[in-house]
């Protein structure tokens, strides 16, 4: 019969590569700091001039992740200048290339993206810590699974946005099924809200959520702080 101790080794290798992107998102962090800081010099309101360089970083953390179809940086609404751009995020196309997001901020149209209520920006905002967010479908960018791992940002202890990064639930999959398959038993990567990121069989598909408290089914949870996800598998 599987134990815990039979799955606590692809819960190690789990918990290695996704802190992995975590230090990455945190760094990401800092570097968009330390160029707002620089830029604003002294200004609350950023402009268009204040972005200057953010899409440097953000191309370069794609460049070195492969892993990531998008990235960038999100304000609070009232830390962006009126008439300015609220957000700095950059994706990745088919051919490779590399495009800004050019997302709808008018109230009241059919595509208004009021990003500050979705939970990769609210959480970080609220809890000070990196959050994670997904699987859901994307429909404003690749109409498919997407992760999404933001950061908090502040300067000079005032928040001021998040700072993340997009992952395709199909670019995740030849990375990490690999580490699932070689659970003897039906097992998936599940979020804090007991959402499926990934399984390794039918009996768990992306999206849906467990019921939990089945009495065949164990959790381990993975040592990534903040990010409350868990290995589940079935006996």
């Amino acid at each position: 019969m599987i134990t815990d101790n039979d799955v606590v080794p692809a819960a190690d290798t789990l918990t290695a590569w996704i802190g992995g992107v975590s230090t990455e998102i945190g760094e990401l962090s800092v570097k968009v700091a330390s160029l707002l800081e620089e830029n604003l010099a002294g200004r609350s309101k950023v402009s268009k001039a204040a972005l200057v360089g953010l899409d440097d970083l953000a191309r370069e953390f794609l460049g070195k992740n492969s892993f990531a179809v998008g990235a960038g940086t999100f304000f609070a609404g009232d830390f962006a200048e009126e008439g300015g751009r609220a957000l700095e995020w950059w994706f990745r196309k088919n051919d490779g290339s590399m495009e800004r997001l050019d997302a709808d901020r008018t109230p009241g149209s059919n595509r208004y993206y009021d990003y500050e209520k979705l939970p990769f920006f609210s959480i970080a905002a609220s809890t000070g810590e990196q959050t994670v967010w997904g699987p859901y479908i994307d429909y404003l960018g690749f109409e498919e699974y997407v992760l999404t791992f933001t950061a908090p940002v502040y300067i000079h202890g005032k928040f001021i946005g998040v700072t993340g990064c997009d992952i395709r639930i199909k670019d995740l999959e030849p990375l990490i099924m690999p580490t699932l398959r070689a659970i003897p038993a039906d097992a998936a990567l599940v979020n804090s809200s007991n959402r499926v990121i990934l399984g390794n069989s039918g009996m768990y598909l992306v999206g849906e959520r467990i019921k939990p408290g089945a009495h065949n089914e164990h959790r381990v949870a993975l040592n990534v702080p903040h990010l409350g996800l868990s290995l589940v598998y079935a006996t």
